[in-house]
């Protein structure tokens, strides 16, 4: 089993049509379609589906130690609205111990230009994951 055969469990990003496409030691890169079930009242893309977005690199970077790693506290800021195109989260480690790591994802659209930013920590059980650490 590797990471990616793993995160394919998070039924819910894989049905929010969320795509891993690069995964390293404390690295995570994902993309997402915008389709229209993902647009809101206001026709842009709804905030959670940004945020599930991010949320699955996190889930990604923070997990490639092969250490199972869930989410203790997670914000989000948006800075621009997108309605079409592919949005990517990249997220990398800044932190990271026994216990407690804690991560930065950035979002942006095809052009580069900064949707949004999402911080995350994540607390890591005993529970080793069945692959090897990345890195």
């Amino acid at each position: 089993m590797t990471i990616r055969d793993f995160l394919q469990g998070d039924q819910f990003a894989l049905l929010a049509g969320i795509e891993l496409l690069e995964v390293g030691n404390g690295y995570a890169k994902t993309r997402m379609e915008i389709q229209p079930f993902h647009l809101n009242g206001g026709g842009v893309c709804q905030g959670g589906a940004i945020f599930t977005l991010a949320d699955l690199a996190f889930a990604a970077a923070t997990n490639s130690h092969a250490r199972l790693t869930f989410s203790i506290a997670s914000s989000i800021h948006f800075f621009k609205s997108e309605s079409s195109g592919y949005l990517y989260a990249e997220a990398r480690e800044v932190f990271s111990h026994k216990r407690l790591a804690n991560c930065e994802v950035k979002v942006s659209n095809e052009a580069g230009e900064l949707i949004a930013t999402f911080c995350g920590t994540g607390y890591r059980k005993e529970t080793a994951l069945p692959f090897q650490p990345l890195g």
